[in-house]
């Protein structure tokens, strides 16, 4: 098998997700379409093309257990896709939005999804028997502006978001006769819907790519700032530390163990974060490998030179000589890696080899 296997489906993706075998892939080619590839003989086929939404889809999530599909647009709608025999037929979700559908996430138990949106909302979507559709109750006046990730607790049952306010909050979202009360939350049951139970105001730029560790005792997230935080304890007092980075600003975050997280951003090269036995985080590599590309050019290579001295003052204060050079680039991907799917669920040699060997699934958006 190649090293490196590296497949063009569109010239711009702008979301995906994985089939629960692993063997498909829902993508959207930057319109209003959702794209299904299946692996053949060494070949992705196109075998399916989902046709509803009238915008730009900005979300998709494959559910691991049931084999659903929903899909977030532009157009503020969503929808579930159920396969029937050959085909995948939609039911329309009331969303209740006057602004994009950003995110979409299921929660683990597949009983629920969330939809962060440009409305400083989010909604907790749930399926409703007796009528046969999806529903909607709404966490409203708690964003300052939109919504650009959510994440669930191991739980079920609190949610994490990120903001382009710059701050990550923690909300509760028990729903009488959907989830069941022996969550483990160690929340009153009292407690209403929406509930907001920490915010996080640690990023003095946009945040994104919001995750928990796999114990939910850990929450990482991403700012803007080229920083990434993890606070631990979440509740009333909890514990946060930053790492920063001289590189680009990441957009997604995913744990690959309680002490491995693994970043994805505008480097367009996953970047690798491990906590030691202390519990300190720190940055340790690049994933992918650089080329060396020579500059042909004089003038590029003194003005690159000139550039990362003059960074190098900015981050470390003028007269540091101690600056780094500027780091090579191209890898394997050419532009922004905008996500890692949570169907990645795999110790680090498996996820690098999955790095390595299916490129898309660290999504690069040519925009």
């Amino acid at each position: 098998m190649a090293a490196v296997s590296i497949h063009q489906f569109a010239q711009c993706i702008t979301c995906h997700a994985w089939s629960p075998d692993q063997t498909m892939v829902a993508i959207c080619p930057n319109n209003n379409e959702v794209h299904i590839y299946k692996l053949m003989q060494e070949k992705w086929e196109k075998i399916h093309i989902l046709r509803k939404h009238d915008q730009i889809i900005s979300g998709i999530d494959w559910s691991a257990k049931s084999n659903k599909i929903v899909t977030v647009s532009h157009d503020r709608n969503s929808y579930v896709w159920n396969q029937e025999s050959s085909e995948w037929e939609p039911t329309l979700v009331i969303l209740r939005l006057n602004r994009a559908a950003l995110c979409v996430q299921w929660s683990p138990q597949e009983n629920k999804f969330a939809v962060g949106s440009g409305a400083k909302t989010v909604c907790i979507c749930y399926y409703e028997q007796e009528n046969n559709w999806w529903v909607s109750k709404l966490i409203r006046k708690k964003h300052n502006s939109s919504v650009t990730s959510v994440a669930w607790h191991p739980n079920n049952i609190l949610l994490a978001t990120t903001s382009t306010d710059g701050k990550c909050r923690v909300f509760t979202t028990f729903i009488r006769g959907v989830d069941s009360r022996d969550s483990g939350t160690g929340l009153p049951y009292d407690s209403k819907f929406g509930e907001q139970i920490m915010q996080l105001d640690l990023s003095s730029s946009w945040a994104f790519g919001v995750r928990w560790s796999p114990s939910g005792s850990t929450l990482a997230y991403a700012g803007h700032n080229s920083m990434i935080y993890f606070v631990d304890e979440v509740g009333p007092s909890p514990s946060a530390q930053s790492v920063s980075f001289r590189d680009l600003p990441l957009r997604d975050v995913l744990f690959v163990s309680e002490k491995m997280v693994i970043g994805v951003g505008f480097d367009c090269n996953p970047l690798l974060f491990m906590a030691d036995d202390m519990g300190t985080w720190s940055f340790v590599r690049f994933l992918d490998e650089k080329k060396i590309t020579p500059s042909n050019s004089k003038y590029g290579s003194q003005f690159s030179e000139a550039f990362g001295k003059f960074y190098g003052q900015s981050k470390h204060g003028i007269g540091n000589e101690s600056v780094e050079p500027s780091r090579p680039r191209g890898g394997a991907h050419e532009n922004c890696i905008k996500y890692i799917p949570l169907s990645i669920k795999c110790n680090l040699i498996s996820l690098h080899c999955r790095l390595l060997v299916f490129m898309i699934h660290y999504v690069t958006v040519n925009c």
